[in-house]
């Protein structure tokens, strides 16, 4: 690269989830989250990086053990302090960036500290502020002056995330941070928009927007989760955390036209397949608009291999009753973790970082009448080659398949939602006068909120909606009819007109209960936004119950978020 381009380029190292001290106690493990960390740091150093860009997560505690802040004090002592210069500047007002500090500026900055790779970080749900002093231990180290912790929002009402402005040459980087919030909380903030994200006030269209978030990305219920099209549309690029699996090629959002990239943990803290993916960490850089995300494996991770076994599938083998059909299993599964072993035993030949003894994880599923067999026993063959032996062997049953009353098919996994059987129900049974989302809106209130009005009011609002569109059409042969109901059900489908029928009717419902004095335990009155059912890759336009009092949530044609200006 030639000097020009150096001089204009932000060189910005990106890792997540550190998790810090994880298992610090453990005999094979304990000095593995401490060895990542050093390897990131270097790599930091070789590659002389403008800055390090932090996830999230950093400690795994919320209380970080004094031998896991001591480690962690040293190594960024040891790699980001020194005689290195530093390239950029900062533009904002630093009082507001890192507005929860006692030294209210960038730590590159400070007279009396001698910095050569600054770290910015947002805090995760691991080692987030606590106390009536709302600190966190990037707290602690900010007062040493070796991270500077920011997007720490102080109001549980309403946020406004003010970006860090960084200049290098003629490139110029917002950096928006948001440490973690219950996802719920943001949700509900997003919907009734109270997120705004500031922009500088003079060339808007020149700067380079980053967005450090730490929330969970996969759906894990109604609400509890931060869809991608929350996020304002002017960022260029969003560094997701939280999310431990490494998906940290920048994959592009078609609607808000941004990327996200997912840089995942750099220590497996469960044994699930999505840590199984190999570690990360990415060398970002950036210059004027453009961005260049290059992924460095991580060396120093331990590796991990898993493997689900449905026992039912090898029917040649052995069925329940096979003779001594237990011992035969444990063979089986027996050269299975072998064979794991073995496969890691090869991909590790040359890597003298990498921890000797892999993790091993084989799921085995019994259902269909076989037993399980003695873990600990069979742990004790693999004492000495494996990091886990303690837990190999996951034994998991699926719910068998049962035909239910009202034919509705029990699915073979459980936790599916209300809403998820009521659409399984009516793919095969066709409504015509009622939408789906409706009626699985209407069954969860009575459900989970004992709303026992709920699904005759909607049926009854439905109904009445319907006579009157049919009447002010005049249709009146029976063909016609049910032509012209279908195609009004259809208009409605997904739209905000449905949200607001059953919204309609909800309130209704509620309204009939209040009336008749029923009893109000059971109903969460901090639940101020009726839940639609949507997924992720939907904008909805929710909109408050009228009873609140509260103006309509905007639709996706008003992008009046996030907006505001920095002064």
């Amino acid at each position: 690269a030639s000097h020009v381009d150096i001089q204009d380029t932000f060189k910005i190292l990106i890792a997540t989830d550190i998790h810090l001290g994880y298992m610090e106690k453990d005999a094979i493990r304990g000095n593995d989250t401490y060895n990542t960390l050093e390897e990131i740091l270097k790599c930091a150093q070789t590659n002389q990086v403008d800055f390090i860009l932090l996830g999230g997560d950093l400690f795994h505690e919320n209380k970080p053990s004094r031998r896991c802040l001591h480690t962690g004090i040293t190594m960024l002592r040891k790699y980001c302090m020194g005689d290195s210069p530093i390239l950029f500047n900062i533009l904002s007002d630093q009082a507001i960036n890192f507005n929860t500090s006692k030294f209210p500026w960038v730590n590159y900055q400070d007279e009396n500290l001698n910095i050569s790779i600054p770290v910015f970080s947002i805090h995760g749900n691991h080692d987030d502020p606590t106390g009536a002093e709302g600190l966190c231990a990037l707290d602690l180290l900010g007062s040493c002056g070796l991270v500077n912790h920011f997007g720490h929002s102080q109001s549980v009402e309403k946020i406004q995330i003010s970006p860090i402005l960084m200049q290098k040459g003629s490139t110029k980087l917002a950096l928006y941070g948001l440490g973690s919030i219950p996802d719920e909380r943001l949700y509900r903030m997003f919907v009734n928009n109270q997120v705004t994200m500031l922009r500088p006030k003079e060339d808007q269209d020149e700067w380079f927007n980053l967005f450090t978030i730490h929330q969970n990305r996969s759906k894990h219920g109604p609400t509890n989760y931060i869809p991608e099209q929350f996020l304002d549309d002017f960022i260029d690029l969003v560094v997701w955390g939280h999310e431990h699996e490494c998906l940290i090629a920048p994959t592009r959002n078609e609607q808000q036209l941004f990327y996200v990239t997912q840089p995942g943990s750099s220590v497996a803290t469960s044994l699930s397949p999505g840590e199984a993916a190999k570690k990360h960490i990415g060398l970002l850089r950036v210059k004027g608009r453009k961005m260049n995300l290059q992924k460095i494996p991580l060396q120093t991770v331990r590796q991990f291999f898993i493997q689900d076994l449905v026992l039912a599938d090898y029917q040649d083998l052995f069925t329940p009753d096979t003779p001594q059909v237990t011992k035969k299993v444990e063979d089986f599964c027996y050269a299975k973790v072998i064979e794991m072993i073995e496969e890691a035993e090869r991909e590790r030949l040359g890597c003298d970082l990498t921890p000797e003894k892999p993790l091993i994880r084989l799921r085995v599923d019994y259902s269909g009448g076989f037993e399980p067999f003695n873990v600990s026993r069979f742990s004790q063959k693999f004492v000495d080659r494996v990091a886990n032996p303690k837990d190999i062997i996951h034994f998991v049953r699926r719910r068998e398949q049962k035909e239910d009353i009202k034919g509705l098919t029990q699915t073979k996994y459980t936790g599916l939602r209300v809403e998820d059987l009521v659409k399984q129900y009516f793919e095969k049974v066709q409504l015509s006068l009622l939408t789906e989302q409706g009626m699985g809106k209407a069954i969860q209130e009575f459900v989970d909120k004992d709303e026992k009005d709920a699904i005759e009011e909607l049926v009854s609002y439905q109904l009445e909606k319907t006579q009157r569109h049919l009447q002010a059409r005049g249709v009146t042969t029976e063909q016609d009819i049910d032509a012209e109901i279908l195609r009004f059900r259809n208009s409605k489908k997904n739209t905000t007109e449905e949200d607001e029928e059953i919204r309609e009717a909800i309130n209704r419902a509620k309204a009939h209960r209040l009336e008749r004095g029923d009893n109000l335990q059971g109903l969460d009155m901090s639940d101020e936004l009726a839940d639609v059912a949507m997924d992720s890759d939907e904008d909805p336009a929710p909109v408050a119950p009228p009873t609140r009092g509260r103006g309509r949530g905007r639709g996706r044609g008003s992008r009046g978020r996030g907006r505001g200006e920095l002064s």
